[in-house]
């Protein structure tokens, strides 16, 4: 059965705000079909710039939001029992490699390192995938090319990639943008001004200074575009702050009286 490729494709420009050279050197690395890895902290962009680089290179992309549960299966396939007989299965990344499609792993590092090991064959030379199950090497479409992303904050002995799975990807840091950029994605994600946008940014920063000293992750710029969005449908500016900014990342009584305080400060 033909897979139509056409229901990957992102169909309308997803917004994303370069902070340097990056979509340049995307570009170069699809062109050599040379697998990428996007690291950077929760919320900063990672799966909006690889769905706006699908878009500009107008390729479909399949995302996989990986976990700890996931199998190998899970991403290459299984035997499925209908009728009283099986039909074969793709999983995500057989069809990627079937269709020419970018593949995206998100967040990677949470599914196992037994799973995880699979897509070696499709990140050297050889391109390719076996499906043992089925007696099948699938050569991978020329225009196949895979991602994967991971929070490097997260890293532990438990959870982390292997060497051999690093080492067969170039790879990006991605990071919060500076306080103006971050301003200007605010307001055009959400319709903010750009001085109340300006202000989340300032509480933003100010938490991401606690990283290390009570929290484990800053305020992501995710989260400050929900702020921006609470604000612009009218919601209390202390109200969205409180309940975009600070109660998702924190039970911390102390920490949450902090920044509840810059809250009121900025906005008062």
């Amino acid at each position: 059965m033909s897979i139509d490729a056409q229901q990957y494709r992102v169909q309308a420009e997803p917004y994303y705000q370069p902070q340097g050279r990056e979509v340049a050197l995307f570009e170069a690395a699809y062109r050599n079909r040379l697998p990428v890895m996007v690291k950077g902290p929760t919320g900063c962009g990672k799966s909006r710039f690889v769905e706006h680089m699908a878009w500009r290179l107008g390729k479909p992309l399949i995302t996989v939001a990986c976990n700890e549960d996931m199998t190998a299966s899970d991403l290459v396939g299984r035997y499925l029992l209908e009728g009283g007989g099986t039909r074969w299965l793709d999983g995500p990344l057989t069809t990627a490699a079937r269709i020419g499609a970018i593949c995206y792993l998100d967040e990677i590092v949470e599914a196992r390192q037994d799973t995880t090991v699979v897509i070696h064959p499709l990140t050297d030379h050889r391109r390719t995938l076996p499906l043992d199950k089925k007696g099948e090497l699938i050569q991978a479409h020329p225009d196949f090319q895979l991602v994967i992303s991971y929070n490097p904050g997260y890293q532990s002995l438990m959870k982390d990639l292997k060497q051999s799975t690093k080492q067969r990807f170039t790879a990006f840091d991605f990071d919060y943008p500076e306080a103006g950029l971050e301003t200007t994605i605010l307001c055009k994600e959400s319709g903010l001004d750009a001085e109340t946008a300006a202000k989340l940014v300032k509480i933003g920063h100010a938490a991401r200074n606690l990283k290390g000293h009570g929290l484990d992750e800053g305020i992501s710029t995710r989260l400050m575009v929900y702020a921006a969005q609470l604000i612009r449908d009218g919601v209390d500016a202390g109200d969205a702050c409180r309940m975009a900014l600070v109660r998702p990342i924190t039970d911390d009584a102390d920490i949450r009286q902090t920044l509840d305080h810059a809250i009121d400060v900025t906005f008062a």
